[in-house]
């Protein structure tokens, strides 16, 4: 992950296997599966991993915090990676890895008959692939870390929380702009060869998140979707 290459992708909330394939078959390069703030539990992740078999639709899926036993089981179920969220440090990024990886990096348990490895089919060898894993940089306090962050080895690329990140700066008072915000996490990413992403809630956001750096970006969500479409179709319908 260590290339410029812009990768688009889009949110996923609702928890439906449909909207995920539906999402894969309009090709984005990614989607992520929201389980922090997600209208499911993770009871439904399985059905919509499996959604996007045969796509090269990349599946992330945000897990709420670096919680071992969860991390695990998303791996296991075939995620290609994962999203933790407020990560502010080194030692939550370390937290992560460790949640992540397996032995000697991490503490993940190992199990050759997962779904991720075919149920016993396709064993990973001595050395599986490690995971994408992206964490999130939400808080001022991520924010003045996020260039020791995005030097830990195994972190995959750093991600912006435009609406954890604004509502952090606004409750803190910080003299620290939103966009001084972006432009230091960019920079951390970059000067570390790393991506870096956020989500964006218009096209129109584009042009100038490329422009900063940002490569791996996300736009709008399934729910975000259906809202919108509904209030405008009943507005036009009731005249």
């Amino acid at each position: 992950m260590n290339d410029s290459t812009t990768r688009i992708g889009t949110w996923l909330s609702v928890g439906s296997p449909v909207i995920a394939e539906l999402a894969a078959e309009c090709g984005f390069d990614w989607v992520l599966l929201d389980l922090e703030h997600g209208c499911d539990s993770e009871a439904a992740l399985p059905s919509q991993l499996r959604a996007l078999r045969g796509f090269n639709t990349q599946s992330i899926v945000r897990v709420g915090g670096p919680n071992p036993d969860l991390i695990g089981r998303v791996l296991d179920w075939g995620a290609s990676g994962i999203m933790v969220p407020h990560v502010n440090t080194v030692h939550d990024a370390f937290q992560v890895l460790k949640a992540a990886q397996y032995p000697p990096q991490g503490r993940r348990g190992y199990s050759r008959t997962v779904r991720a490895y075919g149920y016993g089919l396709r064993p990973p060898g001595d050395h599986p692939t490690p995971p994408t894993i992206i964490a999130q940089i939400e808080t001022i306090e991520g924010v003045e870390h996020a260039y020791e962050i995005a030097a830990v080895s195994g972190i995959s690329a750093l991600f912006v929380g435009p609406a954890d990140l604004n509502f952090d700066l606004k409750a803190h008072h910080s003299a620290r702009t939103y966009d001084e915000c972006l432009q230091k996490v960019a920079k951390a990413a970059h000067d570390h060869n790393k991506p870096c992403g956020i989500l964006v809630r218009s096209p129109d956001d584009l042009p100038k998140m490329k422009a900063l750096g940002y490569t791996w970006l996300a736009v709008d969500s399934d729910l975000s979707l259906l809202r919108e479409g509904f209030s405008r179709n009943l507005i036009a319908a009731r005249g």
